[in-house]
């Protein structure tokens, strides 16, 4: 019996000694992208506009519950105005699409890879990745919570950066009411 008692001891212990040195692997969670959604908000001296953009592919890479990494692929394509109707519509959409803005004939998609993933409560996270907009890389960093199988993220672009210069004042003078801010927002809603 005391034999036993120790054998059983022994596993045991082997056991949590084996558990407490090993690491969780890294799982790839994709996001539904029909399920997901970006918002974009551009600002001008005389209101806003927004609208939405898809996404591509994406993925959010976790450690145990913890979030270590992710990477997303934009449709560039996809830019669609829902302020506007119609031909208002159609015109703003197309001149988004144009060279003066984002050029999606040249360059179809924008990515965002993320290179640093810092905790900084629960379920929040302080992000740093690379945007390659047009071409252009910057760095950029964000803030991200997740919750479940959802994720929300807001973040600040230049858009200048990445050379989007129509209507900037960083670059023409004289536009008065015709000037459009050099940033824009998104706003993000993940499901994975």
């Amino acid at each position: 019996m005391k034999n036993s008692i120790k054998n059983i001891v022994s596993i045991v212990l082997v056991a949590l000694f084996t558990l407490s040195f090993t690491t969780p692997e890294n799982t790839k969670k994709e996001v539904k992208t029909t399920q997901s959604k970006v918002v974009w908000k551009g600002y001008k001296v005389t209101g806003s506009h927004e609208g939405t953009i898809a996404i591509q592919k994406g993925n959010l890479i976790f450690n145990g519950s913890k979030l270590t990494g992710g990477e997303f692929t934009i449709d560039m394509r996809s830019i669609s105005s829902t302020d506007l109707e119609g031909e208002y519509q159609k015109k703003l959409e197309g001149h988004l699409k144009s060279d003066d803005f984002f050029g999606v004939e040249k360059f179809p998609t924008a990515s965002l890879v993320f290179t640093k993933v810092n905790a900084t409560g629960k379920n929040s996270y302080k992000v740093t990745g690379n945007i390659t907009i047009k071409g252009h890389t910057e760095v950029i960093t964000l803030d991200l919570s997740v919750y479940g199988n959802k994720a929300t993220a807001s973040l600040k672009i230049d858009r200048t950066k990445f050379d989007v210069r129509y209507g900037s004042t960083s670059f023409f003078d004289g536009l008065k009411d015709k000037a459009i801010y050099d940033d824009f927002d998104l706003v993000v809603d993940l499901e994975f």
